[in-house]
């Protein structure tokens, strides 16, 4: 089939909930299933931490981020790491988990590539996000880490079908808007059970609708993504800037200003980035 009718097979797929996970995201999704249990309280999500390795080792490294550490004090154990960051950022770190372990299986170098580059502009758009949330509009910084995470979950997903439709991603950045961006993109994010206001503020992000100075989840994100200084592989948006350019469209906060915030939460975006990129 064509580049479109393969867009389109995949996106009615996902708009049905018949989507294709590999063992390791399946087991991944029941573990995010079990830390949005509201029942799941310190104890348990430390049991459930240190079944994996790799995110137990991630879990403490990002409670030793500047932006967790505030007092300085490093910690070394899953339990003291998961006390300090609570359930709702451990579901940040999963749903991180997640969306590489769907980059995992591919094998043609060039989809490799654009997914490392993918993986690399989600982590600034998740910094950024938890910073501008925390400093600038004052929504929960921990869910807009966690939108910033999954805003380009649906493109993970396209890039891990995409060695099944050979040439799929060698099209035209719209044809992926149009036909497969929305669709895959929400098919995804229901079988992650996304939060309401995650799935409206990726929704927003789509449509390109921003206030400024930002107000909401949405606003937070779309600022976050045009300032991360990795663009997407898959697409840059109409009206979409550069960071210098994003850097311009600067605005009062308080006493200061936006560029005033983002040179002051330097360390801390830098600090989430690099444990995002372990």
């Amino acid at each position: 089939m064509d580049r479109l009718d393969a867009f389109k097979h995949i996106a009615a797929q996902a708009s049905r909930g018949d989507l294709a996970f590999p063992t390791n995201v399946n087991a991944s999704i029941r573990l995010q299933e079990a830390l949005s249990d509201p029942d799941c309280h310190v104890e348990a999500a430390a049991k459930l931490i240190q079944a994996d390795p790799l995110l137990a080792a991630r879990t403490v490294a990002i409670a030793n981020s500047v932006a967790y550490n505030r007092s300085g004090t490093e910690i070394s154990s899953v339990r003291s790491a998961v006390q300090r960051l609570g359930v709702r950022t451990l579901q940040s770190l999963v749903a991180a988990l997640i969306v590489r372990q769907l980059g995992s299986k591919i094998t043609d170098p060039t989809l490799q590539a654009m997914s490392a580059q993918l993986w690399e502009h989600t982590a600034h758009v998740a910094a950024l996000a938890q910073v501008i949330a925390r400093r600038v509009t004052h929504v929960d910084p921990d869910t807009a880490l966690f939108t910033g995470i999954v805003h380009e979950v649906g493109a993970f997903y396209m890039l891990a079908q995409a060695d099944a439709y050979p040439g799929i991603m060698q099209g035209e950045p719209e044809e992926w808007v149009e036909y497969g961006e929305m669709a895959i993109g929400r098919g995804v994010l229901r079988k992650l059970v996304v939060p309401e206001a995650v799935m409206a503020s990726v929704e927003a992000m789509w449509e390109g609708m921003r206030a400024l100075p930002p107000e909401n989840l949405g606003d937070t994100l779309l600022l976050a993504n045009d300032l991360a200084p990795v663009p997407s592989p898959m697409h840059q948006r109409p009206g979409a800037t550069t960071q210098a350019a994003a850097r311009t469209v600067d605005f009062a906060i308080g006493d200061g200003t936006l560029d005033d915030i983002l040179r002051e939460s330097a360390n801390d975006v830098k600090s989430l980035f690099a444990v995002l990129m372990l």
